[in-house]
């Protein structure tokens, strides 16, 4: 995978609400920085390619906490390199690319030293963003995707179900606040912000486990199994959106 810089942008729009199915985005514009973001403000720039046999975007996004560049392929080999400055959540964003056959390239810089919040969330929006780009009008996939994952003692159960209507339903609860430099509650926090982005439904479910980075991995490992599947090609479905209503 390269890391060329993309050159083209979509245009700031207003945040995406739980449930809420999205107006789909019109085709990115050029634009020219003019220099820093304020804080707060995102200033993204995406490229698409978000056809079937070519699923594939790149992103940055920079505000005053983080600046981010993302890059997926949906139809990828796992390969993953993530770069954000938080051990841990590179070792799960390797894990969410590899049982995803998701290609990704994700590198961070960001306010670290004020804690890891930005950082992750950050990362959640910018990577569903990205995936929006790339599953383009969603013709032709399997759409609904499970899977349920054991590490150890841990059990995780994902669902999910790329609707175009952002929603996430979350029943996990870990017993300590960190693993390695990564807060267990912003587990929750990467997820809802990658699916909010994404416009995907997902519920997660813990079924068994008490070691932290157990059922973290157990998580990561299982939304990656269910969203491999979802986005995966349906032979029966060959350039059909899989609604009745035509558009996801």
């Amino acid at each position: 995978m390269t890391t060329q810089q993309p050159s083209a942008a979509s245009s700031r729009r207003p945040p995406i609400r739980q449930g809420e199915r999205p107006m789909r985005r019109p085709q990115p514009q050029a634009s020219h920085s003019h220099g820093p973001s304020p804080k707060g403000r995102a200033k993204r720039s995406a490229e698409n390619h978000g056809q079937p046999g070519g699923r594939t975007a790149k992103l940055t996004r920079k505000t005053g906490e983080t600046g981010i560049f993302v890059q997926i392929d949906l139809d990828g080999a796992g390969q993953v390199r993530a770069d954000t400055g938080i051990g841990f959540f590179d070792h799960m964003l390797a894990a969410l690319g590899r049982h995803g056959g998701l290609d990704l390239s994700i590198v961070v810089s960001g306010d670290l030293h004020v804690d890891d919040h930005h950082t992750i969330e950050d990362v959640g929006i910018a990577l569903g963003e990205a995936f929006y780009e790339a599953i383009g009008d969603k013709a032709g996939i399997e759409r609904f995707g499970s899977a349920l994952v054991p590490l150890d003692e841990a059990l995780c159960e994902t669902v999910i179900d790329v609707s175009g209507r952002p929603f996430i339903a979350w029943n996990v609860r870990f017993e300590r606040e960190y693993v390695g430099r990564m807060s267990t509650e912003m587990v929750e926090e990467f997820f809802r912000a990658f699916v909010m982005s994404a416009r995907v439904t997902a519920h997660i479910n813990l079924k068994a486990g008490h070691n932290g980075h157990h059922i973290a991995e157990a998580v990561f490992k299982s939304f990656a199994r269910a969203l491999r599947m979802a986005v995966a090609p349906d032979p029966r479905q060959d350039g059909v959106v899989p609604s009745t209503k035509g558009v996801l």
